[in-house]
Formats: structure tokens, C-alpha cells, sequence
């Protein structure tokens, strides 16, 4: 597995932020089942940066908490069975694989540290857990799901209970 990590905020903090994600990431991919060495980008900014690109991806010209760039679409959540078959050709051409490492290139990860700061807070617990379940979230997105029907959302929501736990981080309230 492979994590690329760049810190970009302007906001100080002590957080062990790619020790976590590595964490939260490896986590993620177990309980996803996921057969592959993956390959994951995670970006820690500030809230004017995740504000432009949620504009400029999504058509949404506010500040977000977490954003997902997949790189797959996945006809079924965390079924990587679709990559099986054409794996090596698709190494090949490097349409989802890394043509170095071989590893599945999964999507990029963006994270908003204001927003880890002051969710942290208003839901009265350590910014380690809030940037850890952004992170989970947002690998969940990255398997290809979603949360915009009801039993999406009660799915992924399980996902990242079991992922959370994975990881010894359970909600603190």
C-alpha cells in the first residue's frame, strides 16, 4: 500500500497525520476485502483550496469537510471483482493500475484541517478520530460507495462503524 501524503494548511498542528491515514487506509481496504496493493493521494488544506475545487469538480461554490476523486467506477460497492479480468491488460495500459508498482490506483482523498478542527469540537471529540472518520469516509467513497438514497447511506454508515473499530478509534460521546 501506498499512501502519497502533502500537508499544504497553514494551520499548525500536531496531529500524526500520515501515520493515521496509513492507518485508517490499510483498515479500510481489509474490511473492503480488497484483493490489490493500492495506491492512495491524501491532501491536507485549508479551507479556500477545498472551497475551489469543490467549485470547480462539483459545481458547489462552499467550503466542505472531505472530498473523494475516485478513480474507478465500481458497479457494485467494494466488488473489485471487475478488475480481476482484465488486470494485467489494465496494468498494462495503466488505465487502474500504477504501470511501477502494480498497485490499484484508487483516487485522491482531500481534507479540509478547519473543518477536522472545528467538527472535532461541535461533536465533542479528539481531532484524531474527526480527520480518522473523514478518512474512512471518504475510502468508502473511493470502493464506490455512496450515501444519497436512505439504505446507502445506512450501509456506508455501518462501513465506517467497522472500519472506526479497525482502527480503535470509537466515537468518544
Amino acid at each position: 500500500m501506498t499512501v502519497n501524503f502533502e500537508n499544504e494548511s497553514r494551520i499548525p498542528s500536531d496531529l500524526p497525520f500520515e501515520e493515521i491515514a496509513e492507518l485508517v487506509i490499510s483498515a479500510a481496504l481489509e474490511e473492503e476485502n480488497c484483493p490489490y496493493e493500492a495506491e492512495v493521494n491524501v491532501l491536507i488544506t485549508d479551507p479556500e483550496k477545498i472551497r475551489e475545487l469543490n467549485r470547480n469538480f462539483r459545481g458547489i461554490d462552499q467550503e466542505t469537510d472531505v472530498l473523494s476523486f475516485p478513480m474507478l467506477e465500481f458497479e457494485t460497492p467494494a466488488d473489485f471483482s471487475f478488475l480481476e479480468e482484465d488486470a494485467s491488460e489494465q496494468m498494462e495500459d495503466g488505465a487502474s493500475f500504477n504501470p511501477d508498482s502494480g498497485e490499484l490506483l484508487l483516487g485522491d482523498i482531500v481534507i479540509s484541517l478547519r473543518h477536522v478542527i472545528s467538527q472535532a469540537e461541535e461533536y465533542g471529540h479528539s481531532q484524531k478520530r474527526e480527520y480518522a472518520f473523514l478518512l474512512a469516509h471518504s475510502m468508502l467513497h473511493l470502493c464506490g460507495f455512496d450515501h444519497m438514497e436512505l439504505e446507502e447511506r445506512e450501509e456506508m454508515e455501518e462501513e465506517q462503524r467497522r472500519i472506526m473499530e479497525r482502527v480503535h478509534i470509537p466515537r468518544e460521546r
